[in-house]
């Protein structure tokens, strides 16, 4: 497998790049949101995967590892193949799809195109719990120091309680440096 490709970009466009590894160009299909983080940071990094089929061996490229993970849990799902992933990608940045599978938002999910209501609720279903352990949804909505209330969410999550509720009470807790344990001890007392 080719986990990523470095050099510089002979061609890039919204929907390909082609990347110069040693002289051999390797072309990868892309989304909106890495074409423009391709644009914007100058990078010479993007991380790929390998889609084979009876016709075909294509490449899919990803300005960052999370958008790479968010498209193969998008594929693992029944009726959505690579195009429509890489769809859902350019239509909507990482974090705004996993939360809105994490939230159960349908009307988020069927906005894009190609997405009907029984693919998004299928969506939902099947990711919502793997999505919470990817930690897309809480690295781009929590400050980069506050990965102890993500810490304390997750276990709240395993507990059983629910996420809104969990939510709910963690908007009502000032938790500026308080630790994980003490999250979720504030947190059991108002839920």
């Amino acid at each position: 497998m080719i986990h990523f490709l470095k050099g510089p970009f002979f061609e890039l466009t919204p929907t390909l790049v082609v990347v110069d590894c040693g002289g051999i160009g390797y072309e990868a299909k892309i989304s909106l949101n890495t074409y423009e983080e391709l644009v914007r940071t100058n990078a010479t990094i993007v991380y790929t995967q390998l889609i084979v089929r009876e016709d075909a061996q294509v490449l899919y490229g990803f300005a960052a590892k999370e958008e790479k993970d968010i498209f193969n849990l998008l594929i693992s799902v029944s009726g959505i193949g690579p195009n429509t992933a890489l769809i859902m990608l350019s239509s909507l940045k990482t974090s705004d799809i996993a939360n809105a599978i994490v939230h159960e938002d349908l009307r988020t999910i069927q906005a894009i195109k190609g997405i009907g209501a029984k693919t998004a609720q299928r969506v939902i279903i099947e990711l919502k719990d793997k999505m919470l352990k990817l930690d897309v949804s809480a690295s781009n909505s929590l400050s980069p120091n506050n990965t102890n209330r993500f810490d304390a969410l997750s276990a709240l999550l395993s507990l059983g309680f629910d996420r809104k509720a969990i939510d709910k009470a963690m908007d009502k807790i000032d938790d500026g440096v308080k630790t994980v344990e003490v999250l979720i001890k504030e947190a059991l007392k108002i839920l």
